[in-house]
């Protein structure tokens, strides 16, 4: 069986009904994709954003948990950073957290894992970045992936 991907009305459906984000694989190196995903969801949406890294003991003035089962409540949905040999064992912790949503960032794909959670009656997204997702949804995606300022339809109140 092959999976199929949520549509972008059921992924912009996810992201509307998600109170909670928490990253597994958050990293405190500005040059990764987890730290711009986490400054972003941390400026511009009320998410209430946690990070999950057994290296780490705070990101971006947060605490950093170990594992999801030391999150202090359930999240709903969880961004994952991890390889893709990683990915079946961090589905079961998701699944054992209780989250809503497994987001697998860009990149990652891997079917069986998406079978698996699906089954365990989560939502499943893969191969998406939950910040441009967002960012696309919200209306602050632009052509160049972020909102610049620079390129716009609109006219200057001072041209």
């Amino acid at each position: 069986m092959t999976w199929t991907s949520p549509s972008a009305r059921d992924r912009r459906d996810i992201l509307r009904s998600t109170r909670s984000v928490t990253l597994v694989g958050a990293s405190n190196n500005p040059a990764r994709p987890s730290y711009f995903v986490a400054t972003y969801l941390l400026a511009s949406t009320d998410y209430d954003v946690t990070f999950v890294n057994p290296r780490l003991t705070e990101l971006l003035g947060r605490p950093v948990y170990p594992s999801l089962a030391d999150l202090p409540s359930k999240p709903d949905l969880v961004s994952v950073f991890r390889k893709h040999d990683d990915l079946p064992g961090v589905a079961d912790e998701v699944i054992a957290a209780g989250a809503r949503t497994l987001w697998l960032q860009l990149g990652l794909w891997h079917e069986t894992v998406a079978e698996h959670a699906a089954d365990a009656g989560l939502n499943v997204v893969m191969n998406r970045c939950v910040k441009i997702e967002h960012a696309r949804f919200a209306g602050g995606l632009h052509l160049a992936g972020f909102n610049t300022g620079v390129v716009s339809s609109r006219r200057h109140a001072n041209l």
